[in-house]
């Protein structure tokens, strides 16, 4: 029986791309503790840690047959791992401030009078931006940002693949971030002429 253990990171590759199970089970085993903490160093979160280095091994094992290792496999494994943080990281950024930019608004504006309704429109600019996305963008955008579900729930969900909801969400988020942009930068103009020499 052969010990999957001694062999080098190229044999293990080689042997991957031959869907060779063991072969995947020994990368895993030998790379998955250190990829882990490079991800949680990153995103300090135990659950998005391993929620990432997972999805890398998925990716690793679904396109075993087509991925081409030019470089090592360490440092292809380590280079797939620092991406997929990004990506983590700007998707909650956007997230947070989606969140932030609703807050901001909502605790800058307590008179019952013309701020009220100023509150209720730019509130409403908000709600408008995301109505006015396709319905499927729409409804991945909602579930994502609203109802904090991952990707493969939501491609669950909606029977599509993770990729088409990956898709969705760009879409969704580079048209908002410029929405949010406008109205965090009005609510804080506003503000400060209203308050700023108080």
């Amino acid at each position: 029986m052969r010990d999957f253990e001694k062999l080098s990171d190229e044999e293990l590759s080689v042997l991957l791309s031959k869907e060779v199970t063991a072969a995947f089970h020994e990368i895993f085993n030998r790379y998955w503790s250190q990829l882990y903490t490079t991800a949680y160093r990153r995103v300090r979160s135990r659950e998005a840690a391993e929620e990432i280095v997972q999805d890398l091994f998925t990716s690793l094992w679904v396109k075993r047959k087509n991925t081409r290792i030019h470089t090592s496999l360490a440092a292809y494994l380590f280079t797939s791992v620092r991406y997929l943080v990004l990506n983590h990281v700007e998707k909650e950024a956007v997230r947070k401030t989606y969140k932030d930019s609703l807050q901001v608004v909502k605790t800058v504006y307590q008179n019952p009078t013309e701020e009220t309704v100023l509150l209720n429109d730019l509130t409403r600019k908000i709600e408008e931006e995301i109505d006015l996305l396709p319905l499927k963008c729409r409804s991945v955008f909602e579930l994502s940002r609203k109802e904090y579900k991952t990707n493969k729930e939501i491609a669950v969900m909606l029977g599509i693949s993770e990729k088409t909801v990956e898709n969705h969400l760009t879409k969704a988020l580079t048209r908002l971030r410029l929405s949010l942009n406008d109205v965090i930068s009005l609510t804080f103009i506003i503000w400060f002429a209203n308050h700023g020499g108080k």
